[in-house]
């Protein structure tokens, strides 16, 4: 009987992405059973998957790392008690596996003895139990030697077993890996899985969830305290609870932006960077017991004071913990942005209200996806991209970044790292020249000529999702280019 793996595991044991697996099902270059592969179908599909160092899927996950922002030293080793659990459970794995062999050894046993009586009588019943020993005795001897790659993905399958827990979430159906430290939150967070949580120290109870099967363990305290009645149901904190076994989950995810809900909270200035002279990045840290909650390419309100506000992108992932970043940009006479360019200082207190908008992504397509940005439209766009490199769905990502000068691509090497760094991605950057910045009437004539000469030639246009995020002019007209050609999913982010 073959030894099937999820989507999720498959791809992680071969270092992919679940939509390149998906991508080459429905090909039909890779079968499947009932959404599962088979290690042998991966084997053949990917030989040189098996003949790779168990580190080199450690390696690509740190280059993913680094291109994403994040610190490689968060990924460590799980706590001793859960590496130990994890152990004990694939020995437990491991006693069931030879009981059944030999089980399976005693019923060919037996089998042969009663061939060997049933072979010396005459007739049909000797004929049919003569064949019938002759052909088991054939594929005996025909069984295949061992083969070395097929035994390196087995092993490389134990090992990440041991070093990550998968976790499944009804009624959504959504998989994500627990690894080192994290908690089943943390883990959801920076998988792209919107889990519901309010502060994420132990304090609301709002990511209360039920554990279905598998092993979890507390490991951080908590504050909210679960009746015992909820306890005995297996409801647990995800925020304080980490898994040792794969896991599966009864929890509410967020599957529109209205799911979400509206927050209010204070939030501190950590930084203000100046890429250029005309755009400032903001660095923002909410508090321990007040983080927000929101999908990416949302925005939010931030409030200086009493009277300086806007609503701005959010451009980091939900999967940042408390970190929020916002791109602005220099604009004369904005009193908002004189405030950020002139008067801002770390320690500063900022309100921040939201989230606000629709501008997300729509996480069950499993199609290539197209990022497009104009100037500071990048902010939203920087959101949704790290979120589609944690939810893996995307075959295929190709980011434009559209600005009138070189300058105006602020975050180029951050976006050229993404491209160099994983091969399902690529990168176009696009200088048009002052006439975007224009008047109206230059500006829709520049922006189709910039769209043809960055994606005229690309014939699969037509099969991607499509986000456009920018000034609300070089939007409305890329998004009627965009449908013209075919998208037939193209989400829009205007600045106004």
């Amino acid at each position: 009987m073959p030894r099937l793996l999820n989507l999720a595991r498959a791809a992680r044991l071969v270092g992919t992405s679940r939509g390149t697996l998906q991508q080459k099902i429905q090909a039909g270059e890779l079968q499947s059973f009932d959404g599962q592969v088979s290690l042998e179908e991966l084997q053949r599909v990917f030989p040189e998957a098996a003949l790779e160092d168990n580190t080199v899927l450690e390696h690509v996950e740190g280059i993913k790392e680094k291109a994403f922002g994040r610190r490689v030293a968060e990924r460590t080793l799980p706590p001793a008690e859960v590496l130990a659990a994890r152990v004990h459970e694939m020995g437990k794995e491991l006693a069931e596996s030879k009981a059944l062999l030999s089980h399976s050894t005693g019923v060919l046993e037996r089998l042969h003895k009663l061939l060997d009586e049933w072979a010396v009588q005459d007739g049909a019943t000797g004929e049919v139990a003569r064949r019938l020993k002759s052909w088991l005795h054939e594929q005996m001897l025909a069984t295949p030697a061992t083969d070395d790659r097929a035994w390196g993905l087995l092993l490389r399958d134990s090992l990440l077993k041991v070093m990550a827990a998968q976790v499944k979430v009804l009624p959504t159906g959504e998989e994500f890996f627990v690894e080192g430290g994290d908690t089943i939150l943390e883990a959801a967070l920076r998988a792209g899985v919107p889990l519901a949580y309010g502060c994420s120290s132990g304090q609301c109870g709002t990511c209360r969830a039920r554990v279905v099967s598998g092993e979890v363990k507390q490991v951080r305290p908590t504050e909210y305290k679960l009746a015992p009645a909820a306890k005995a149901q297996g409801e647990v904190l995800l925020c304080s609870t980490t898994a040792v076994t794969d896991v599966v989950l009864e929890a509410s995810v967020a599957q529109t932006p209205q799911d979400v809900g509206l927050q209010s909270l204070r939030a501190e200035v950590r930084s203000v960077e100046h890429p250029t002279p005309q755009v400032a990045v903001l660095h923002l840290r909410t508090p321990k017991r007040n983080r927000l909650r929101f999908l990416a390419g949302q925005r939010v309100r931030l409030t200086f004071g009493q009277t300086l506000s806007a609503e701005l992108p959010v451009a980091s992932c939900p999967c940042e913990d408390r970190h929020l970043e916002f791109h602005v940009r220099r604009v004369e006479g904005y009193p908002f942005a004189d405030h950020v360019f002139q008067a801002l200082s770390p320690g500063q207190e900022v309100g921040v209200d939201g989230p606000f908008g629709d501008f997300v992504l729509d996480r069950r397509s499993t199609r290539p996806v197209l990022f497009l940005a104009f100037c500071t439209g990048f902010a939203p766009i920087k959101s949704l991209m790290e979120h589609a490199l944690a939810l893996e769905n995307a075959p295929a990502i190709h980011l434009v970044w559209i600005g009138a000068r070189a300058e105006s691509l602020y975050a180029a090497n951050l976006c050229r790292a993404w491209a160099d760094a994983l091969d399902h991605v690529s990168f176009t950057p696009v200088i048009a020249g002052g006439d975007l910045e224009a008047t109206a009437s230059r500006q829709a004539q520049v922006v189709p000529r910039v769209l043809q000469e960055a994606l005229g030639a690309r014939p699969d246009l037509a099969g991607m999702d499509a986000y456009v995020a920018g000034p609300t002019l070089a939007v409305q007209t890329a998004r009627a280019w965009l449908v013209a050609r075919g998208v037939g999913h193209v989400v829009c982010d205007e600045e106004g």
